[in-house]
């Protein structure tokens, strides 16, 4: 865990698990818990507890993002592009990436009228009452739009198969101490 700093400007910041928008002012104190795929967990005790903070606003932490899952633009995405995308997305409460977690049931790339490609991924979360969902699925979306070739991102939460533990990938497992 990070030592407490504070906010260097004011930032909107988004409230886990709720997934609820909040403004937190310059000064606020704040303590970062995970900084993955982009993004930063903190925990400000004087706002209400756990928030995510998008890495473009970065600086308000003092910070600078280190993994934003950035490809060659000179080349057109393909399905190896995208899974690895996928990777730098993650619960805001968990150190694990969605792919590694388990929670990506599918990932299809299909061409579209216009030429270009549509990739459709259907992911499911740890709890169904995890308010955090449509903000991971907006979050995978965004990263998946980024990539050449990537005209349009269907990211659609489902909740069949139930998701369990059993469905993290070993690389997951180690990073939670399961193994």
């Amino acid at each position: 865990m990070s030592d407490e700093i504070q906010l260097k400007r004011e930032v909107e910041a988004t409230a886990i698990p709720a997934g609820t928008k909040k403004r937190l002012s310059q000064g606020t104190a704040v303590v970062v818990t995970q900084d993955l795929g982009g993004t930063f967990t903190i925990h400000a005790t004087a706002e209400g507890g756990l928030f995510r903070i998008e890495g473009k606003d970065a600086d308000a932490l003092g910070r600078k993002v280190t993994e934003t899952g950035v490809i060659d633009s000179n080349k057109e995405a393909g399905e190896e592009d995208v899974w690895g995308v996928l990777k730098t997305c993650y619960d805001p409460e968990i150190p694990v990436n969605i792919v590694d977690l388990g929670l990506i049931y599918s990932m299809e790339l299909k061409k579209t009228d216009a030429g270009g490609k549509r990739a459709e991924v259907k992911m499911t979360l740890t709890a169904q009452g995890c308010g955090m969902g449509p903000s991971i699925a907006a979050d995978a979306r965004q990263k998946i739009l980024s990539l050449s070739g990537i005209q349009e991102a269907q990211v659609d939460v489902v909740w069949e198969p139930p998701w369990g533990p059993q469905m993290i990938t070993p690389d997951g497992r180690k990073k939670l101490g399961m193994d």
